[in-house]
């Protein structure tokens, strides 16, 4: 590719970018006005964000700051957008669907960390979680369709990166038996108890709702759904992060005191996530619960990654870890 062409194709990745988040945030944008049309108040959802961001109590509905909330929305979609279409051109992989289903929730949690840390507002729970994860969905669905209708990127399926990349493949597949595992355990554990589905619904409520009582617990399908989309999600990152481990291991047999670590580093990190985002559940689920579901959930994974790597038994036995440390 010469200069000029190089020129013109990373023009057309910006251009489309930039069109794909216009879109994006119109979308959005579109839904919330319904919602609030619906609701006997128009534009209060731009109304709110913006006295979210200046800082002001209650809902002001001026010009001017329902303005100055849809220069910054449409600001934060564009940069969005440009970033994904250059961030698939350089992967080489084609917008889906799927992608597009990944991105709204990669925004859905922006949207909750980025209202909570920059203005101290849980935005989730006042517009109302279920409304917030809809909505940031079909916004990245459809900024990746239009990506894929442009064709921004070669027209690589999701399906051939999988086949490609054993590594991802493998992970996410471990993943889902690590996840699996989990939810079994704490179903078994909630049933027990008499309180079906009370684990992942008083997780999800810490996670989407922000409560902070007990009493406050919503175990509907919409909580545990959501959570459970978040758990799995979770699991096939860690199942990833494990196969490359486990991976590089048959080459490098120490490596298996890596992912032991990871371990430790795995159960440590949920324990001060729960911590961070719900310290009332620590007495509620028992840390003994917690823990006992990540070994089981650990135990699971490794055995599924140590039957499908028999090239690393085979070195281990050769030369166990003490001999090649």
């Amino acid at each position: 590719m010469t200069d000029e062409e190089g020129r013109r194709a990373f023009s057309g990745t910006i251009v489309r970018g930039l069109i794909a988040g216009i879109i994006g945030a119109t979308v959005l944008a579109l839904w919330f006005l319904v919602i609030d049309a619906s609701q006997g108040q128009p534009f209060r959802t731009p109304a709110f964000l913006a006295g979210a961001v200046l800082g002001r109590d209650g809902v002001e509905m001026t010009v001017g700051a329902i303005a100055l909330y849809t220069m910054i929305h449409y600001g934060a979609f564009v940069f969005v957008g440009v970033l994904v279409s250059w961030l698939l051109r350089q992967i080489r992989t084609a917008p889906s669907m799927l992608l597009g289903f990944v991105l709204g929730f990669l925004m859905f949690d922006v949207v909750f960390y980025t209202g909570v840390s920059v203005t101290g507002v849980n935005v989730v729970a006042e517009l109302g979680w279920p409304e917030v994860l809809a909505g940031n969905i079909l916004a990245g669905i459809c900024l990746m369709g239009f990506l894929h209708l442009t064709g921004a990127t070669p027209p690589i399926t999701w399906w051939q990166v999988l086949a490609d990349h054993v590594i991802i493949r493998e992970g996410i597949l471990a993943g889902l038996v690590g996840a699996a595992t989990v939810a079994v355990w704490f179903f078994l554990f909630d049933v027990i108890r008499g309180q079906p589905f009370f684990t992942p619904g008083a997780l999800g409520s810490a996670l989407f709702l922000g409560i902070q009582d007990m009493a406050d617990v919503n175990t509907g399908a919409a909580t545990v759904l959501g959570y459970s989309v978040f758990h799995v999600s979770a699991f096939a990152l860690t199942g990833i992060i494990a196969s490359a481990f486990v991976t590089e291991a048959e080459k490098r047999p120490p490596l298996v005191l890596a992912a032991v670590l990871l371990f430790v580093a795995f159960e440590a990190f949920f324990m001060g996530f729960l911590a961070l985002i719900a310290e009332f559940l620590l007495g509620a689920l028992a840390w003994w619960t917690i823990a006992i579901g990540n070994l089981l959930a650990t135990v699971s994974m490794g055995y599924f990654l140590w039957a499908r790597h028999p090239r690393l038994q085979e070195v281990l036995r050769e030369n166990p870890l003490d001999r090649t440390v």
